[in-house]
């Protein structure tokens, strides 16, 4: 089981933007900040546990995918709306992908730094 996962970024400030946006619509956002000297850091997620870090300090994550889960079809379209309004590029519109089985239906976004982000529901409508 994972406790979280990390994205180095580029510019942390877009790219907090850009997941304030497009994370809203599965109800994370920003729980924890950090600020040293030498690292920045912005813990999303709900309740009291930061479980998605995006961190400035050293060189980007390349070719990352990460997945959230969101509850129903409809959530997976409100995150890919609010992705692409943010400034994501589209990597694959809501839809089902048979190919995983028959009920998976997501949508994938590139973030600011060219990550592969995307929100899934395995529930049927």
């Amino acid at each position: 089981m994972l406790d979280h996962v990390g994205l180095n970024v580029t510019d942390l400030e877009r790219a907090q933007a850009f997941y304030d946006a497009a994370l809203a619509p599965l109800g994370l956002s920003v729980l924890r900040t950090v600020t040293t000297p030498d690292v920045s850091l912005r813990g999303y997620g709900e309740g009291m546990k930061p479980f998605f870090w995006l961190h400035q300090g050293g060189e980007s994550t390349l070719g990352a995918h990460v997945a959230f889960a969101a509850p129903d079809r409809a959530t997976v379209d409100a995150f890919h709306a609010a992705a692409l309004a943010a400034g994501g590029r589209d990597n694959g519109a809501p839809g089902l992908r048979p190919h995983y089985h028959p009920n998976y239906y997501g949508a994938f976004v590139r973030d600011p730094d060219g990550h592969n982000v995307e929100a899934v529901c395995h529930s049927a409508p």
